[in-house]
């Protein structure tokens, strides 16, 4: 099962956990990531704003789920992105994975978590304590974690 979700709504991380579980699952990994209050050399932020191109970003990530469900023989994957206007502390993603297998599942969620973050078609702002707003950047470090799922 390939489940995906773009919305604006927050998710129960401990549902979506729950709903990865299958008879035939013996690992199951997952990734929360959240709104930081404090990016790396900007003033605090008061707002991350996230948009993205809708059936466009649905077929991507159901596309990428499917690439990590044949490599890794996983039997369950959860995407979830949130879009809009999020603030510090807040949830922006969750990726879980189930397989067979514990190193699978934790292959496949990072996989998954690295294509997010240099590939997927979501763009953010972030709008600073100054007033001031500024589109994120692709980050060499994200890249460079990428490169090893290069076949």
């Amino acid at each position: 099962m390939i489940k995906i979700l773009i919305q604006q709504a927050d998710f129960n991380a401990g549902a979506e956990l729950a709903a990865l579980q299958a008879d035939a699952v013996g690992g199951i990994a997952s990734f929360i990531g959240t709104v930081r209050a404090n990016p790396a050399d900007n003033p605090p932020l008061t707002a991350l704003y996230l948009e993205h191109y809708p059936g466009m970003t649905e077929r991507a990530l159901t596309k990428i789920a499917e690439q990590a469900a044949v490599e890794w023989s996983l039997t369950n994957t959860t995407i979830i992105h949130r879009i809009g206007r999020l603030t510090p502390g807040e949830n922006i993603v969750f990726v879980g994975t189930a397989s067979p297998h514990r190193q699978a599942a934790l292959s496949a969620t990072a996989f998954i978590m690295d294509w997010l973050k240099t590939s997927a078609p979501i763009w953010k702002r972030e709008d600073f304590s100054t007033g001031q707003s500024a589109w994120v950047a692709a980050k060499q470090t994200d890249d460079k974690a990428a490169e090893k799922w290069i076949k």
